[in-house]
């Protein structure tokens, strides 16, 4: 298989989160620094001194660069996009399907970023990275904290500072939905396609489908997860749905259902694509590859499917309240 770790420094092509039963079991990340605007966690806000990493493949990746793109901070925040399809060395950087090599030390492999930061690292290499280039460390590998200090640690360099998708007054229940959502939906998705054994595949498909039935509820009486105001916890589950036709519906067996048989969903789904600063960042190309092309665990061929043919640029018609809970003639609208 072509993922692996590092085991003190060194790379190893072995890899596994699964338990005994054969369910999977993600690892969890280990760099959880912060940048803050005035610098008391040691990582101060600046211009030009922070580089992100990230595969437009991954959706925990995906978060950062959107949110990086919603507050306008690309001139504050350097990026690289590593090739989409993981090599037997892990992620690797790339002239192919428009990914963006590392500027700042010119490495072939994301581990080796890795060993520059902790020389006998120990632990799986992932995507997203957010790089001190001062301090030449790992500042943040985690998803979630990262898309917290891009909405307002550099709020004094963005060109949409006003967009706050994390504001104060509604953080513990953004904070509520996005736990809510992650381990039948964000993991669920993973615990579905690498998963060992009969039982634990049927039981991940089960809360897959069962939180997007209770979701598809929710969303078919607002227009956010959290009534009318877009907040992370949207963008989290964003990059999941992209993602589900595209890949999870095939090559993970979640195939309950499609997520154009949801009319809400995918309605949500297609508003939050045209939201301005999201489309450049969503690449089918770079989903199809990672997934199809880049796990010869579960497709040993690495034919990448021509299809489906979805349109995310399809009217959505939520912005003028036209929500349609259950209304399954409104699939595909």
């Amino acid at each position: 298989m072509a993922l692996g770790r590092l085991i003190d420094g060194e790379w190893a092509s072995t890899w596994t989160e699964r338990d005994e039963s054969g369910q999977f079991k993600r690892m969890p990340t280990v760099f959880h620094q912060w940048v803050t605007a005035d610098g008391a966690s040691g990582f101060k806000a600046e211009p030009g001194r922070y580089h992100l990493y990230v595969s437009l493949g991954c959706p925990w990746a995906h978060r950062t660069v959107l949110l990086r793109s919603l507050k306008g901070l690309e001139g504050a925040i350097g990026l690289s996009i590593v090739d989409p399809v993981i090599s037997d060395q892990g992620w690797r950087f790339s002239d192919r399907w428009g990914s963006l090599p590392d500027p700042l030390y010119g490495m072939a492999y994301l581990w080796q970023l890795y060993v520059k930061a902790q020389p006998h690292y120990s632990g799986r290499v992932t995507v997203p990275v957010l790089w001190d280039k001062h301090t030449e460390t790992i500042v943040n590998n985690e998803s979630r904290q990262i898309i917290q200090m891009f909405n307002s640690a550099f709020d004094a360099w963005a060109t949409q500072p006003d967009c706050d998708f994390y504001p104060t007054s509604l953080r513990p229940q953004i904070d509520a939905v996005i736990d809510a959502i992650y381990q039948p939906i964000n993991n669920g998705v993973y615990r579905s396609g690498f998963a060992a054994s009969q039982t634990a595949y049927s039981a991940a498909v089960a809360e897959l489908f069962a939180a997007l039935d209770h979701w598809e509820g929710v969303l078919g009486q607002q227009r956010y997860l959290l009534g009318d105001r877009l907040t992370l916890a949207d963008w989290c589950l964003f990059t999941t749905l992209f993602r589900f036709d595209l890949a999870y519906y095939g090559l993970f067996k979640t195939n309950l259902r499609r997520l154009v048989d949801y009319p809400n969903l995918w309605a949500y789904c297609r508003d939050l694509y045209q939201t301005p600063g999201v489309q450049s960042w969503c690449s089918e190309v770079h989903v199809k590859q990672l997934y199809y092309a880049g796990l010869p665990e579960l497709n040993p061929s690495g034919i990448v499917p021509v299809g489906p043919a979805l349109d995310y640029g399809a009217p959505h018609h939520r912005d003028r309240g036209d929500l349609r809970v259950g209304d399954r003639l409104a699939v595909g609208a």
